[in-house]
C-alpha cells in the first residue's frame, strides 16, 4: 500500500498528469472501457443488490457515461485561466483564477451505488489532473471485483489503482498523507475519516446522509405526490442517501394520502422480482427490527434468504418510535401528521440538517417559506431525488449530512485548488505604495479605501 502511494506521489510530481491531452485521453479511455464492459457491470450490480437492468443503467452506468461525455466536452474550457474583475486602485493590473491539481487523492465508496459513487468523483479527480487511489465497498463484492478488473487491468497502476479489502485496509489508507480524501457513507464512519484526516490537515469531502424529510401540504396533488415520493423512496430498495426518510402530511389530507400511497404500491410495486434487495444480513435484520407491525398499512413481505423487504408504509408514527431514531436506508416509509406549517418548520430546525428535503405543495407562499427557513443539502419542490441528476447543480450535504459538493464543474473544482493571481504592467509604477509614508499619502489612501 505504501509503495503504491509513493509511486502515485512520484508520478504526480513528474507533471505527466497535468496536460489537457493526458486528462482528456484518460477520460475517453474510462468511457470506452465502461461501454465495452457495461454488461459485466450490470451483472455485478444485479448480484450485489438485485438491481434491475433499467435501474442499474439509469442510476449507475448511464449516469456516469453522461457525466463523462459532459466533462470531456467541457474540460478545455474549465482548465483555461479565467480573468476576473480588478478594483480601480490596482491600476495597470489584471486578475486571474486558475485551477491547480491537488496531488494524490483517495476515493472511498459505499455499497448502495457501488459503481456510480466511485466513478462519478473519479471523473472529477481525473479531470483535475490528480493521481487517484480507490477503495470500494467490500460489501458490494461483485462490483468491487468489476472495478478492480476495469481500473487495475487497463490503467497505469501508478496513476489509478483500486485497493480491495475490509475496514482495516481503509483504516491504514487513512493514515497516509493524501492531498484530498473523498468519502461517501454513513455519518458515523464519516466522523472517523474526518478525525484521521485532521492529523495531516488533509481536506475532505464527506458525502453522508441523515433523515431527509418530505412535507405534503393540503394543496398538493396527492396522486402525483404519492407516485414521486414512492419512486424516490423505493429506488434501490430505499438504499439511497437522498431518499425521503419520512413524510409529514397535513392532518386534513392524512387519511386520504395513506390510501393513495397504498394504491400506488399495489399498482407499481406488485412485482417483487424487479425490486432491489438489502445489501447483507446485518442490514436486513436491522431494518426488519424497525417495522412496527401495529403501524403497517398493508401486508409486508420479508424474506431473509433473499434479503427482500417489500415496500412498507407506517402510519401513526411519532419521534419516539424506533424507526425515527436513525436514518432508515431501506424500503420503510413512516408517515407523521402536522397541522401548522410554521410549527413543523420550527420542529425540523431542531433536527440535524439533512442531505435532502422535499416539499409537495402548490402554494407558492408555503414553497418560499419552507425553502427559505430550513437548511439542507439540496432538494426539490413537487419531486424527489431528481435534483441529483442535474450536472449544473452542486450535490452535497451540510452539517451532519456532509462537507463539500460535487457533480459536473463542481467535481472538477472540488479536486482542484482555486488559485488567484495578478499580472501587473511595468510601464507605470505609482509611488504611493512606497515609503516614506507622508500625511498626503495617508489622506489619499483613506479616500481610496473609503
Amino acid at each position: 500500500m505504501e509503495n503504491i502511494f509513493k509511486a502515485h506521489k512520484t508520478l504526480f510530481l513528474s507533471g505527466n498528469t497535468l496536460s489537457y491531452e493526458f486528462r482528456v485521453s484518460q477520460l475517453k479511455k474510462l468511457k470506452r472501457l465502461i461501454i465495452e464492459h457495461q454488461e459485466e457491470i450490470l451483472e455485478a450490480l444485479y448480484k450485489d443488490l438485485h438491481k434491475s437492468r433499467f435501474e442499474a443503467y439509469s442510476t449507475e452506468v448511464g449516469y456516469v457515461l453522461k457525466s463523462l461525455t459532459s466533462t470531456i466536452k467541457s474540460l478545455k474550457k474549465w482548465m483555461k485561466p479565467k480573468k476576473v474583475k480588478t478594483p480601480f486602485y490596482l491600476t495597470t493590473t489584471s486578475s486571474y483564477l486558475t485551477y491547480d491539481a491537488l496531488g494524490t487523492v483517495l476515493i472511498i465508496g459505499p455499497y448502495n451505488y457501488p459503481f456510480q459513487l466511485i466513478v462519478e468523483p473519479l471523473i472529477g479527480a481525473i479531470a483535475a489532473g490528480n493521481t487517484i487511489i480507490i477503495k470500494p465497498s467490500e460489501f458490494a463484492a461483485h462490483t468491487e471485483k468489476m472495478l478492480i478488473e476495469l481500473i487495475n487491468g487497463h490503467f497505469d497502476k501508478d496513476y489509478l489503482y483500486v485497493l480491495e479489502g475490509d475496514y482495516t485496509v481503509t483504516s491504514k489508507l487513512l493514515d497516509l498523507k493524501f492531498d484530498h480524501i473523498f468519502f461517501t457513507g454513513s455519518s458515523r464512519v464519516g466522523q472517523i475519516v474526518y478525525e484521521k484526516a485532521s492529523k495531516h490537515l488533509t481536506p475532505v469531502t464527506l458525502e453522508l446522509g441523515g433523515k431527509s424529510p418530505t412535507i405534503v401540504d393540503e394543496t398538493a396533488n396527492l396522486k402525483i405526490a404519492a407516485e414521486r415520493i414512492l419512486f424516490g423512496k423505493f429506488l434501490n430498495a430505499g438504499q439511497t442517501c437522498i431518499a425521503p426518510d419520512y413524510i409529514y402530511v397535513h392532518d386534513t389530507i392524512h387519511d386520504e394520502f395513506i390510501t393513495t400511497l397504498n394504491q400506488v404500491i399495489n399498482t407499481r410495486y406488485s412485482d417483487m422480482d424487479s425490486f432491489g434487495r438489502i445489501i447483507n444480513d446485518r442490514h436486513f435484520n436491522r431494518l426488519t427490527a424497525l417495522i412496527d407491525e401495529t403501524k403497517v398499512t398493508q401486508e409486508v413481505v420479508t424474506d431473509a434468504p433473499t434479503k427482500l423487504i417489500s415496500p412498507t408504509i407506517l402510519k401513526g408514527v411519532t419521534w419516539e418510535d424506533k424507526v425515527m431514531q436513525e436514518e432508515i436506508f431501506g424500503p420503510i416509509l413512516p408517515v407523521l401528521k402536522y397541522s401548522n406549517l410554521k410549527d413543523l418548520v420550527s420542529l425540523l430546525k431542531t433536527k440535524d440538517k439533512p442531505l435532502a428535503l422535499y416539499l409537495f405543495s402548490n402554494n407558492k407562499k408555503n414553497q418560499t417559506y419552507v425553502f427559505e427557513n430550513l437548511s439542507f443539502g439540496g432538494g426539490a419542490i413537487n419531486d424527489t431525488i431528481m435534483h441529483v441528476s442535474n450536472p449544473y447543480l452542486p450535490f452535497g450535504g451540510i452539517g451532519m449530512s456532509g462537507i463539500g459538493a460535487y457533480h459536473g464543474f463542481y467535481s472538477f473544482k472540488l479536486f482542484s485548488h482555486t488559485k488567484g493571481y495578478v499580472k501587473k504592467a511595468t510601464w507605470l509604477d505609482l509611488p504611493i505604495v512606497y515609503p516614506p509614508y507622508t500625511k498626503a499619502k495617508e489622506k489619499l489612501i483613506r479616500k481610496i479605501f473609503k
